[in-house]
């Protein structure tokens, strides 16, 4: 969600939709409209900007490069043509216009006026229309559709309602964003929004950052507090009894950029909602909550399993849009070979790299989506590296943007990419979600971003300012991005995904019932009748937690209540956004400055021994990796290569939970147990990729309890699709990982995010054994719906490998860059027989084999 987009995407004059769709003048172009709006109009420039609307509601601004001009001119070099495989050309379309509804106080109604704003989109008016009439709604819309608006309407409004109280504040509303930078620049839009109404709107961030002698003021007078879930998790709800005035009047909870909140992080957010609603059912309060995302499917369902109430939807985005050039581009093949001798397609990062020193040259601005805080690092890197060839001066507006930066650097950052000092900027996906981006031009994705959804949203980044706009996604040499550059359809002409998330999960829920009974004794109410807060499987793990001395039952009858009982806070016994534990200082060895932090689950792959670590363009190698004091010591270097960890993985079933025919075999789906070991690092070249050596590692192997799907294979299905034994093991091999690759198609995951391991006798199954699991204790939905969805996505899988151009595997397909054997076996051809009789025999109907007894005792355990 962008922070200021309530301003200049409600501005008339935009361009009307065309009639039908036209190709685009560039190689390889094909017209065709998506099932989704991947790019909103411009969104809001703060009053004054060289954005801002013209009396006649029209945008003024600087001259701007048409997005077919842009894209002509990066084809232009005869080696680039070829790499556009297909462009998809988005008309521009017109708007709709609503009256806000009569409950909008005419104060609020004159402050959006104020900001050049004469009427509301007719999204943003069903949105406030619902929230008015106290109806939980989510608008999910699309990029710079003005959702922010839709909702700061009733929030200004009960505000102002509650103005002439005795503290000026009778109605309070939250506002919880997933990251800092959102939330700060949030602060900034309703600020300029809400500047006509003089004293009666105090908004303030609460978060990390906040300085302890502003906190109390916050908490006392504050009638907007914009925080973060981790804020909340650890310093709202813990302290509720000092937040209780806020908490009594609490009227709004707004949730922006609510898709963001999947797998095992929206689990655990969704209990923190939970925590939050039973907190203010106490003080009296009962919030409406206000959601904001970007498209996606079945918005209301999502939004209700991350609120645990009904909520209302508002999908039909009114909202104009200019016109839209997407290419999809495939880097070229080297003369390098990479394990195995296979051949090396050219990273994603060096070909981003090369195209935003060209943008930046003709000074189109461009922000580079790249999917790792390494990739953004390099590419910020690399670009200033060519722009100081061509023009000093042009080498200091090129940056990184990414997570684990120091407050100042963001905020200086953000600053910069404000006043248009920067011309480019490699990030994360944490300004996906971040800073208020006005006029940009261009928008550069290295690599596919994981769901339909993100790639959406990443792309409507561009065309901020009522222009066109350029996006090129740059496939990285893996067999999904392959798969997506050759297969437009499956971006352009399917829905996006739906919300994964799984509240319920007992890894999840048992840390956040201690918390909850923390912040207050926990009684048969909280899991029984209309105000049960916390699913169906919490009760029985009460008995659990107090079994291990976490909890305690005191009373008897309907007096009853479980208290916690250590003197510990309860809310640190979970890490909210996953991470496994507390996070590993990066610290420089000499002068001890702290750089930033990784993630615990992540250090054993980066911050190991050796590892080479970025940050803001500068190049560390890491000395040592203390795990006890969770410290990694790094020294300034400049290696010509990166480091990628090797490990190797096996897998135990603890429970099978379902299982599906497929002929003699059969598709399953339950809880394992995965032991994972960080065994070596590969030194690859920066550019090329070349593979320049490999070092061994001594760290301890981590086990982890989470949830699989899983196919087998019979002896005579072997025979049918032709492989001998020696072929067993590399077809397997082959098949899992580009299982793996295909899954992000089918489920809000990434690769990162899963695991697999493939054996040809596994012990448990008696078979040659296939598993994909989630790389998150007690799983985090993405198994389950691999076996929901597991002929599509096998089916996919197949065609994937099969339609790869290389001879014998190789990272497009079959290669994965994460794999602890080195991709040794593999087999291309026999892994596309083994997949063609599977799916020939595959069946239908499914069969409960287990309970959650298991994964709920394991759990509590953990």
């Amino acid at each position: 969600m962008d922070a200021n987009e309530w301003r200049d995407a409600n501005e008339p004059g935009a361009a009307p939709a065309a009639a039908g769709t036209r190709p685009g003048h560039v190689p390889g172009a094909r017209s065709g409209t998506p099932h989704v709006t991947p790019a909103g109009p411009p969104d809001g420039a703060p009053p004054g900007t060289a954005d801002r609307a013209t009396a006649d509601g029209t945008a003024a601004g600087p001259a701007h490069v048409t997005p077919r001009t842009a894209l002509r001119r990066l084809a232009a070099r005869e080696d680039r043509a070829a790499r556009i495989t297909h462009t998809e050309h988005l008309p521009p379309r017109g708007g709709r216009h609503a009256d806000w509804p009569a409950g909008i106080r005419p104060e609020v109604v004159g402050a959006i006026e104020a900001a050049g704003i004469r009427r509301p989109w007719a999204h943003q008016a069903r949105m406030a229309a619902h929230a008015l009439a106290g109806d939980s709604v989510i608008a999910a819309t699309g990029t710079a559709s003005g959702k922010s608006l839709a909702y700061l309407a009733p929030v200004l409004s009960a505000a102002l309602d509650g103005s002439e109280a005795p503290n000026g504040r009778g109605a309070t509303a939250l506002y919880v964003a997933p990251t800092k930078a959102l939330a700060a620049d949030q602060l900034r839009a309703v600020k300029a929004l809400a500047a006509p109404l003089g004293k009666a709107v105090r908004p303030a961030v609460y978060d990390g950052d906040t300085p302890t002698e502003e906190r109390e003021w916050v908490r006392l007078y504050a009638n907007l507090v914009l925080t973060n879930p981790d804020m909340l998790h650890r310093g709202i709800l813990p302290a509720h009894s000092r937040w209780s005035s806020f908490l009594r009047a609490l009227r709004y909870v707004v949730i922006d950029e609510c898709h963001t909140y999947r797998g095992v992080f929206g689990s655990h957010v969704a209990q923190v909602v939970r925590r939050l609603r039973r907190l203010c059912a106490r003080y009296g309060a009962d919030p409406v909550f206000l959601l904001a995302s970007a498209t996606a499917a079945e918005p209301g369902q999502s939004a209700e399993r991350l609120t645990g109430r009904p909520v209302a939807e508002v999908t039909d985005d009114a909202s104009p849009r200019g016109e839209v050039a997407f290419a999809l581009w495939e880097p070229p093949l080297t003369e390098l070979h990479g394990e195995r001798g296979a051949p090396v397609r050219r990273t994603a990062t060096a070909e981003c790299a090369e195209l935003l020193t060209d943008l930046a040259v003709a000074d189109v601005r461009t922000v580079a989506f790249v999917r790792s805080r390494r990739g953004a690092e390099l590419v910020a890197m690399i670009a200033q590296d060519r722009l100081a060839a061509v023009d000093r001066t042009l080498a200091g507006r090129v940056a990184a943007y990414r997570g684990g930066y120091l407050a100042d650097e963001r905020r200086a950052l953000e600053a910069a990419l404000q006043s248009g000092e920067l011309l480019g900027l490699a990030a994360t996906s944490a300004l996906e979600l971040g800073v208020d981006v006005s006029g940009l031009d261009a928008v550069l994705i290295a690599g596919y971003p994981g769901t339909r959804a993100s790639l959406w949203q990443q792309a409507g980044r561009a065309g901020r300012s009522g222009q066109g706009a350029l996006a090129v996604l740059v496939a990285r040499d893996d067999p999904l991005d392959t798969y997506l550059v050759h297969h437009p359809e499956a971006l352009f002409r399917r829905p996006v995904e739906s919300t994964v998330l799984d509240p319920d999960n007992p890894y999840v829920l048992a840390p956040h019932l201690c918390a909850a009974a923390a912040e207050l004794p926990l009684t048969d109410a909280d899991f029984t009748g209309d105000t049960a807060c916390f699913g169906p499987g919490a009760a029985g793990l009460l008995p659990q937690l107090a079994d291990r001395g976490l909890l305690r039952r005191r009373g008897t009858g309907p007096g009853a209540a479980w208290h916690w009982t250590r003197r510990e806070r309860a809310c640190d016994l979970t890490d909210i956004r996953g991470g496994g534990g507390r996070p590993v200082d990066v610290v420089e060895d000499g002068t001890g400055r702290l750089l930033g932090t990784v993630d615990a689950a992540a250090s054993h792959t980066t911050v190991h021994e050796g590892a080479v670590h970025l940050h803001q363009g500068r190049t560390y190698v890491v000395r040592t990796l203390d795990l006890e004091d969770n410290v990694a010591l790094v020294e300034r270097a400049d290696p010509p290569y990166t480091t990628v960890a090797r490990d190797t993985t096996s897998v135990s079933v603890l429970e099978t939970e379902r299982e599906i025919p497929w002929g003699d075999a059969r598709l399953c789906f339950g809880s394992v147990e995965v032991t994972n070991h960080v065994v070596s690092f590969l030194r690859r070249r920066l550019i090329t990729g070349e593979i320049m050596g490999e070092t061994k590692l001594d760290l301890p192997p981590r086990t982890l309890r989470t949830r699989a799907v899983w196919w087998t294979v019979t002896d005579d299905q072997l025979d049918a699709a032709d492989i001998a034994q020696d072929q067993l093991g590399g077809a397997l091999h082959a098949a899992e990982h580009a299982a793996i690759g295909m899954l992000p198609l089918f489920a809000t995951c990434d690769r990162w995010d899963i695991g697999g391991v493939s054996v040809p006798l596994h012990g448990d199954t008696l078979l040659p054994t296939v598993f994909v699991y989630d790389g998150h204790p007690g799983g985090a939905g993405f198994a389950e719906r691999a076996f929901g969805v597991a002929r599509d996505w096998l089916g996919a899988t197949r065609a994937a490998i099969a339609a790869c151009e290389c001879e014998s595997g190789c990272p497009s397909c079959v290669q994965s860059p994460k794999c602890g054997n080195g991709n040794d076996p593999l087999d291309k051809a026999a892994a596309v027989r083994l997949l063609t009789t599977l799916l020939r025999e595959s069946g239908q109907g499914a069969e409960p084999a287990a309970t959650e007894a298991a994964r709920t005792e394991a759990a509590v355990e953990s």
